[in-house]
């Protein structure tokens, strides 16, 4: 599908290898118990997955888009909430691997690529909820350095990534794309954690509010010059986490292709000697689960090529990609329960779980609703804001 190189098809077949070893078997124990699947993500540092994206001159695999959307994929087949992580993770190194002012850029590079450091986003506010491009926080100038208050909603990873790719209006902004990015560590004063995640899916993804209290930001830790965070969100952070959510979505169809097909063909009518997949409305349901399927990972596949060689229609497919894949995961799973009928809804299979998980592409930012109103602006010759 993604017609990787030797190299990266070995890295992905590597990663799936370690998904089924690491991160299929606790899945279920992961979303029961809103667990951090530490296994997994410790399995993924240590073989320098972490490292994917990151050069190779600072110690990473240098992995294209289209091994990126692969891995994912891979993850998403064995552990929705470790595809989350890892996503969060990747597309928070892009914005740190785009940055030309943070200081020691390399050497936090090379201790991702190395497994030492896991990072995640802090975009949305409460504030502007799910219009992650406009923080209203803002950077106060005090002393040579900066001071910002926030209150982030859901940071993937909150309370184990070891540092958050977070925003906040520049000084003085008069709108709030007007935006600066920056780093900081989780533990740095003033940073505190609220409660739990708790959701409906995706439950171990450690998804919590992160509140910022007058927290100091050095000049040494903003990732863009000031004002300049409005440009990397959409050019670098937009088109990755776009790719690796889509990724995620398509994966979980893939899994509930494989556990509908099983189920299907496992299941049987004792009293007349017959299958579960001698019913045509059922055989019916599971074509229509894999056609939606493959059509969205070839969407997919296609961006994430262009994205390699960007022209002036990839900013469409990247939207257009994401809006199929959530589209595809609602639609595949729907039907996935309603194919295995009562062994799904009754948990028996990991159906349920994954019919829940796909909810989550739904609602986060950009959410359904702002991903059609994107295209259709774009389609029409209209700004995106």
């Amino acid at each position: 599908m993604y017609r990787l190189d030797k190299p990266r098809a070995e890295i992905v077949e590597s990663v799936r290898v370690l998904a089924q070893e690491k991160a299929a078997e606790p899945a279920a124990d992961v979303d029961a118990n809103g667990r951090f699947p530490n296994e997994a993500i410790r399995a993924l540092a240590d073989a320098g997955f972490l490292g994917l994206t990151v050069g190779t001159e600072c110690g990473g695999k240098g992995g294209s888009p289209s091994t990126f959307a692969a891995v994912v994929e891979a993850l998403a087949e064995a552990c929705s909430s470790t595809a989350m992580i890892y996503v969060m993770h990747v597309t928070a190194t892009q914005a740190i691997a785009a940055s030309s002012t943070v200081d020691g850029r390399d050497q936090l590079l090379s201790a991702i690529a190395a497994g030492r450091h896991l990072t995640t986003l802090a975009f949305s506010e409460s504030g502007s909820r799910s219009q992650f491009w406009a923080p209203v926080s803002r950077l106060e100038e005090a002393d040579g350095e900066f001071v910002t208050s926030a209150r982030k909603s859901w940071v993937t990873s909150a309370s184990h990534a070891d540092s958050y790719v977070s925003s906040a209006q520049k000084p003085g902004a008069e709108s709030p794309m007007e935006s600066t990015l920056y780093l900081v560590e989780r533990q740095a004063d003033g940073v505190q954690i609220e409660a739990g995640f708790d959701g409906l899916g995706l439950r171990g993804n450690d998804s919590s509010p992160v509140t910022l209290s007058n927290v100091v930001i050095p000049p040494g830790a903003l990732l863009t010059a000031q004002g300049a965070g409005a440009t990397i969100m959409l050019e670098v952070v937009l088109p990755w986490f776009v790719v690796g959510t889509a990724a995620m979505a398509n994966g979980l169809c893939r899994a509930a292709v494989t556990a509908t097909s099983r189920h299907l063909s496992a299941g049987r009518f004792e009293h007349e000697d017959s299958a579960l997949r001698e019913l045509p409305n059922l055989r019916a349901r599971l074509a229509q689960m894999s056609v939606c399927t493959e059509q969205s990972r070839a969407l997919l596949a296609h961006t994430a090529k262009a994205m390699e060689q960007p022209d002036e229609m990839t900013p469409l497919l990247i939207l257009q990609s994401r809006l199929a894949a959530i589209q595809a995961a609602t639609e595949v799973t729907d039907l996935a329960m309603k194919a295995c009928g009562g062994a799904a809804f009754s948990k028996h299979l990991a159906i349920e779980r994954l019919f829940r998980d796909a909810r989550a592409g739904w609602v986060m930012a950009p959410t359904a609703d702002h991903l059609q109103e994107f295209v259709g602006r774009a389609l029409t010759g209209l700004p995106l804001f």
